[in-house]
C-alpha cells in the first residue's frame, strides 16, 4: 500500500509531548516553495476552520494561493511574516 499523503507535516515537525507540533525555522524553510493551507495554520497557530475562514476572505496572515480545490500558502511569505531570514537556499 502507498502512502499518498500530500502533507509533509508528520515528516518536518517535531511533535510536543502534549500532541501539539512545534515549527522551527528549519523545518519552516524544508517544506520548499509553497506549503498547504493546513501546515501554515499550524505554524500560526490557528485552528483549521478559522484558517479557512481567513483564505477565503482573504484575510489570511500571508498570502493564499487558490488552485482549483486547494489552498497553497508560499513559504517565503511566511517567514517574513514571522521575520526569519529565508535561508541560505533562497536569497532576498
Amino acid at each position: 500500500m502507498s502512502n499518498n499523503r500530500r502533507s509533509r507535516t508528520s515528516r518536518r515537525a517535531r511533535p510536543e509531548p502534549g500532541g501539539e507540533v512545534t515549527w522551527t525555522p528549519e523545518a519552516i524553510r524544508a517544506l520548499g516553495a509553497s506549503t498547504n493551507l493546513h501546515t501554515a495554520a499550524q505554524i500560526f497557530g490557528l485552528a483549521m476552520s478559522t484558517a479557512y475562514l481567513l483564505a477565503k476572505r482573504g484575510q489570511f496572515p500571508v498570502p493564499v494561493i487558490r488552485a482549483g480545490t486547494q489552498y497553497r500558502v508560499p513559504v517565503q511569505p511566511i517567514l517574513a511574516a514571522l521575520r526569519l531570514e529565508p535561508g541560505p537556499d533562497h536569497p532576498p
